[in-house]
């Protein structure tokens, strides 16, 4: 398979038709070898399809479609320097993104081989120094690591637990997607503004449910 061929036909057909005109964000997907985040073999020829594609284990953690991901990174509206909090970080590949725009990451991933793939490729694609991949538990954040100027919950949620909220600075961004029971999730981008936190809807969209940070629904009679 052609990978850099399919990169390009990536950005071309997934990611500039919907709105995705970040041109740093543009460039970092067009150059880093999304396939690099799937484990070796008949995953690896799914990589730039446009859907999420499920990874081994028992977390239920996904590599997120292009244009998702792609939205979901621009709706931060990250700076160079950002202090970045990405959970779950999965194999890596937007914690790969978003160091190669310039941010600092630190991903948290509580699956210990999705771990490794994401250590081993973000090392040889984006640096020790640029994004660092934890393995620990993902539902109270990281807050040796606080206050973070982005926080991306990589996939849909049923609410935003308060100790991530705790862990943005002031003027922090949040985003995720929300899905209320019933409804079509979308995306939202909350901040954190003289500290109180606000979630704006931004877009609707359909991705992979972090377990972790979604409720079961309630039984009614």
């Amino acid at each position: 398979m052609d990978y850099a061929d399919a990169r390009k036909r990536m950005v071309n057909g997934q990611l500039r038709p919907n709105k995705v005109t970040d041109p740093r964000l543009l460039t970092a997907m067009g150059t880093i070898p999304r396939e690099r985040f799937l484990p070796e073999g008949p995953l690896r020829a799914r990589a730039y399809l446009d859907e999420d594609v499920r990874l081994p284990g028992p977390a239920g953690r996904a590599l997120t479609e292009p244009m998702v991901i792609a939205r979901l990174i621009q709706l931060a509206a990250l700076r160079r320097g950002d202090r970045v909090l990405l959970l779950p970080a999965g194999t890596g590949y937007a914690a790969a993104v978003m160091a190669e725009m310039g941010a600092r990451v630190v991903g948290l991933e509580s699956d210990e081989a999705l771990v490794r793939t994401a250590r081993d490729a973000v090392a040889e694609i984006a640096g020790a120094e640029q994004a660092r991949i934890l393995h620990a538990p993902i539902e109270q954040g990281h807050a040796a690591g606080a206050p973070y100027d982005v926080i991306l919950i990589e996939g849909e949620v049923t609410e935003v637990p308060d100790a991530l909220v705790e862990q943005l600075a002031e003027g922090g961004r949040l985003v995720t997607v929300l899905a209320r029971e019933g409804r079509v999730g979308h995306a939202v981008l909350g901040r954190r503004i003289g500290g109180s936190f606000t979630l704006t809807p931004a877009f609707d969209c359909a991705i992979t449910p972090v377990r972790e940070f979604t409720r079961a629904p309630a039984f009614v009679f």
